[in-house]
């Protein structure tokens, strides 16, 4: 696996040993990047300004990848202690050890962050419900700035706790408002589909409230 554009081209990184990390593939990798450089609602000026947080973050490949196209910064959060071993070393291939923070810890209870994010990867272990728990964890601490773009890997074909049939299909949502209350999915900006995987976009806002569902009578 390697970076596939910019400063750190073709550095190859490395994977933590074991099952536990599931990186990004490089075909779906390089066609959400392809999507961000020149999307309407993002762009090449916007990655660049940006702050990226890849959490879940494994070979940290998709925060590395921004980073090499020119983010200015990017945290990565990992919480196996092989994983965090392949950051350090993957960091420093691609010389980015200035530009980068590490966190050593579970997503779905991070610390407080030290400013919010501007471009959220969420690439969790799939049937665990992780993007909804981990995002929403993530806006509690500070890590989700106002208008971030949010990037979802999911599986495609979602499967109930006992992995026998179909959940419902992945939608955005609001990472602000508890699951008690009622909202439109904020719209989503882009989705694709490769092998098991899909990856959703959208853009959090704050600004959107919600409401508690009636009382039966």
């Amino acid at each position: 696996m390697r970076i596939i554009a910019g400063t750190a081209r073709n550095r190859r990184l490395q994977a933590p040993p074991g099952l536990t990390t599931r990186p990004t593939a490089q075909r779906a990798r390089q066609t959400l990047f392809d999507m961000l450089m020149h999307a309407p609602w993002f762009g090449r000026d916007a990655l660049e300004q940006a702050i990226v947080l890849d959490s879940f973050a494994g070979t940290g490949a998709l925060g590395l990848e921004a980073l090499s196209r020119g983010a200015q910064f990017a945290t990565f959060m990992e919480g196996s202690r092989p994983g965090i071993a392949a950051l350090q070393h993957n960091l420093q291939a691609c010389g980015m050890t200035q530009r980068a923070r590490l966190r050593h810890c579970d997503v779905t209870r991070p610390p407080k962050a030290p400013q919010p994010h501007t471009l959220i990867f969420l690439d969790p272990p799939y049937h665990k419900g992780l993007v909804q728990k981990g995002l929403r964890a993530l806006w509690r601490a500070g890590w989700v700035a106002d208008g971030a773009l949010i990037i979802a890997e999911t599986e495609s074909a979602p499967l109930t706790p006992d992995g026998k049939e179909p959940e419902e299909p992945f939608q955005p949502f609001h990472a602000h408002l508890l699951p008690s209350l009622t909202a439109l999915p904020p719209p989503l900006l882009a989705q694709r589909s490769f092998g098991a995987a899909s990856i959703h976009i959208w853009r959090h806002d704050n600004s959107v409230t919600g409401t508690r569902p009636p009382l039966p009578l």
